[in-house]
């Protein structure tokens, strides 16, 4: 009698465990990856105020490109959604186009501070709008991967757009300069000259454990392949293949990695084991007290100098 009743006790606790990291998965997805307000990020004392999911407002960067005036454009991704961006042409044709991939929450017209350095050196500009932000459709956010793919169909558009002799660099920041990363391992144009990434995470699995540790103090064991797991379900993508260090591993053309000092939201020791993972030319530029995604901000002088000598080697 005493065993059957173990057996029942023991049923009862595996369900109810079971049940609890099925409605973990559930929550995390939401919080996470499905696409809504990011208001969590607004508790984030870490993260500047752009960078967060509150309701935009109009930056100094934004009011540039409204006053510079740009041009929508868009593409059809793979899976059949509409992705848009912003495309401004430079003041004199060029072939030269910088494409800047925008992080987590945020959206292309948020990129107008990083959109004017390359506009200042004579490139056009395209700041798209990932899949689940801004104006693109998309239900989830895909944190890099599956946008990696899209990436490809922005430079084909600008190759089209601005021709076959087009050079052309990426730079993105966070989840951007983690896209960036993870377009580095696929079989690029020979238009891509180089890629600029700021801030971006190790992998998807590393940066969500590290998060989930960090604000919610709970085990990564069994929530994070639960929900990767549930991601893969109902997005097409789990958190293990989306690696941008084993991206980065495959690289053919230069890249400059930057990061700030002081980042705690992805942590600064990330950025070295990209750094180090890469096989191409490459620069790192570490920028003194500097929290996530501030480096520009922290010191534009040191940000713009460094990223137009390494470019500049590149795409003259």
């Amino acid at each position: 009698m005493k065993k059957k009743h173990i057996i029942i006790i023991t049923s009862v606790i595996v369900v109810l465990l079971l049940g609890a990291d099925i409605f973990a998965s559930f929550f995390f997805y939401n919080l996470a990856i499905g696409r809504n307000s990011k208001d969590f990020l607004n508790k984030s004392s870490d993260l500047p105020a752009s960078n967060t999911g509150a309701k935009p407002k109009i930056s100094s960067g934004e009011q540039w490109i409204n006053d510079t005036g740009y041009e929508t454009v868009s593409i059809k991704t793979e899976d059949g959604l509409n992705l848009v961006g912003y495309y401004i042409k430079a003041k004199t044709t060029t072939n030269k186009t910088a494409i800047i991939a925008h992080g987590y929450g945020s959206r292309g017209k948020g990129m107008g501070d990083y959109a004017k350095i390359y506009y200042d050196l004579g490139y056009n500009v395209l700041m798209p709008d990932d899949r689940g932000h801004g104006a693109s459709e998309g239900k989830y956010i895909g944190f890099g991967w599956p946008d990696r793919k899209d990436y490809l169909k922005w430079i084909n558009l600008m190759i089209e757009k601005v021709g076959k002799n087009s050079e052309i660099l990426l730079h993105g920041v966070s989840m951007g300069g983690a896209t960036v990363m993870m377009v580095s391992g696929e079989n690029l144009p020979t238009q891509v000259k180089v890629i600029v990434e700021d801030c971006g995470y190790t992998s998807v699995k590393d940066q969500l454990e590290y998060e989930l540790k960090r604000m919610y103090k709970l085990p990564t064991f069994p929530i994070i392949p639960s929900t990767s797991l549930l991601t893969e379900i109902k997005a097409g993508y789990n958190f293990s293949e989306a690696s941008a260090i084993k991206q980065v591993e495959k690289a053919k053309v230069p890249m400059l990695f930057i990061h700030g000092g002081n980042d705690t939201f992805v942590p600064t020791e990330m950025v070295h084991k990209v750094y180090d993972a890469c096989k191409t030319d490459k620069d790192l530029l570490i920028v003194d007290g500097a929290t996530h995604a501030a480096s520009l901000a922290k010191d534009p002088y040191t940000y713009k100098k460094k990223v137009e000598e390494f470019v500049g080697k590149y795409i003259k």
